[in-house]
């Protein structure tokens, strides 16, 4: 029988589902990195999340491995070149959170524009300022987004109910552009945009690409966000030009220091650039969770069993 290892926690749709078609299914998420390898040889496909870098050294014993199903969109910690050379396929679900992503992306830009953050504290602490707290409208702003895939996609469709010129930089896609969303280059967006977000992959090319170069070279100071991957931001840069006012403030889901495990985020050594975020009334913040709603939960394990199966259809 094929088996196939769940070594991350994903939605039990997606264990129901395989189990239907013949696979059988292995709860591996309290196995220890020993146990995981004394297995692998007899594993044919294996669920992850974010727990294990699955690269050559991790994948050596995986004699009988066909696939590697990774829940969400982000393939960074896993070693596609040697994947690639030994057959191995990958899949991930982008399908399943993009409209969580987007939605989250708003509500953060929304959020920043109308101070909600800071105006609900300071009612919380028996302080009604009404003057500090006038907001910001969308309407008649520019908005760029950086990357059009699952992601940027969607984000430029939530923001077609507001007035707003949506442009769009994707260095690998091309002729998407409508009566609503406008396919431009990189330097059209630095020289119009008001607001400035990211939807691309991490990889060698796209890690700290909001650099200081990058972000001294908007003709506007811009609203900034963030819901792909930390290190897309350099953090120190960052926090320079919030100070500068080159960023006037920052939506992040994702920070630069993030570890495998989201829970020990707080154990680590955190810099002195964070303690400056955590501290700024012009930054947004939350935990990783902008494609973690409850439907998307449900989603992300649903697309991966619909790609499994198809794919197992035609092997």
């Amino acid at each position: 029988m094929r088996k196939i290892l769940f070594l991350d926690t994903v939605h039990p749709i997606l264990n129901e589902r395989l189990v239907k078609h013949g696979f059988e299914c292995m709860n591996g998420t309290k196995f220890s990195l020993e146990e995981i390898q004394s297995i692998l040889p007899e594993i044919f496909g294996l669920v992850i999340r974010s727990r294990f870098t699955m690269n050559a050294e991790f994948l050596a014993n995986a004699n009988q491995l066909k696939f590697i199903a990774r829940s969400g969109s982000g393939l960074e910690n896993i070693d596609q070149n040697y994947c690639k050379e030994k057959g191995i396929i990958l899949f991930n679900s982008p399908e399943g959170n993009r409209n969580a992503v987007a939605e989250h992306a708003l509500g953060m830009l929304l959020v920043l524009l109308n101070k909600l953050h800071i105006a609900d504290l300071q009612i919380r602490n028996g302080v009604w300022d009404r003057e500090a707290n006038r907001g910001e409208e969308l309407d008649g702003k520019t908005v760029g987004i950086i990357g059009y895939g699952n992601n940027g996609a969607a984000f430029a469709k939530k923001l077609r109910g507001f007035d707003v010129k949506v442009m769009v930089y994707d260095k690998y896609k091309t002729g998407f552009g409508d009566h609503f969303v406008q396919e431009c280059t990189l330097e059209a967006i630095k020289e119009q945009a008001d607001v400035v977000s990211f939807h691309i992959p991490q990889n060698k090319e796209t890690k700290y690409w909001a650099s200081e170069d990058f972000l001294n070279s908007f003709a506007k100071p811009i609203l900034l966000l963030n819901l792909s991957r930390g290190k897309i931001v350099n953090t120190k840069d960052l926090v320079s030009a919030l100070k500068s006012g080159k960023v006037r403030g920052a939506g992040l889901d994702v920070l630069e220091f993030e570890t495998k495990s989201f829970e020990s985020f707080f154990e680590q050594h955190l810099p002195e650039e964070f303690q400056y975020l955590i501290a700024a009334e012009n930054v947004v913040l939350s935990p990783h969770v902008g494609g973690w709603t409850k439907e998307s939960y449900f989603k992300l394990s649903d697309v991966l069993a619909d790609k499994i199966l198809e794919w197992e259809s035609g092997v």
